[in-house]
């Protein structure tokens, strides 16, 4: 896959190397030479200096020629134009931009672009590990519409069947793990005290699962 990484900041760098060391051919532009130095000395990718804003600079970095494009800027509206840019004008469909502002996720979001925010994420999830939630985020699909938690059942919560958890919530179940191995849910399962229960929902749905819990355990 043809790749360009637009940003060589710490983000930038690590994503093109990512990449590189998985077999893509990358390109990484920035403005500023000196950015490049973020790169490990083992990249083998191009590197490119350059108003990224430009559509010369663009067409240099091959941009007609690229399945994907990600951009990673500090600026949330250079982001934006180059996303843009890449979808309208060279029908790029693999996009992902970085939202570094979350006050300007609109900015993103009105193009509907796919968004990765470091901050929001990094925020959630420091408070995740900080509080005493029953339930922890391990993954997120789209732009955060629906995430994939993890609930470890307590010893209050054994003997309760799997479909209870998600009994009057949107929340699905996705995958049980006991003793190291996982399997498909069966909504018949009795849990045990340890198990490792994979959740999928929305912000709603968890919140009304989340509700459930504490009448559970008292159960």
């Amino acid at each position: 896959m043809n790749v360009i990484v637009v940003g060589c900041g710490r983000i930038g760098a690590e994503l093109a190397y990512g990449l590189f060391k998985r077999g893509h051919k990358v390109v990484v532009v920035d403005f500023n030479s000196d950015a490049f130095r973020n790169l490990p000395a083992d990249f083998r990718g191009r590197t490119l200096e350059g108003d990224v804003l430009s559509p010369d600079v663009l067409l240099r970095a091959g941009i007609q020629h690229a399945d994907a494009v990600a951009a990673v800027t500090p600026s949330d509206s250079t982001n934006a134009v180059v996303a843009h840019t890449a979808r309208v004008a060279f029908d790029i469909q693999q996009i992902v931009v970085r939202n570094f502002d979350p006050n300007k996720r609109s900015l993103h979001e009105a193009f509907d672009l796919q968004i990765v925010s470091p901050s929001v994420w990094g925020a959630q999830r420091i408070g995740e590990m900080l509080g005493d939630e029953p339930l922890r985020t391990v993954f997120s699909a789209g732009n955060g519409e629906v995430d994939v938690y993890e609930l470890v059942i307590s010893p209050a919560y054994a003997g309760h069947k799997l479909k209870e958890l998600v009994q009057g919530t949107t929340c699905v179940l996705v995958a049980v793990t006991r003793a190291g191995h996982a399997q498909l849910p069966d909504p018949e399962m009795v849990v045990q005290a340890g198990d490792i229960v994979h959740i999928s929902g929305t912000q709603d749905g968890i919140e009304a699962l989340l509700k459930r819990l504490p009448a559970a355990k008292e159960a």
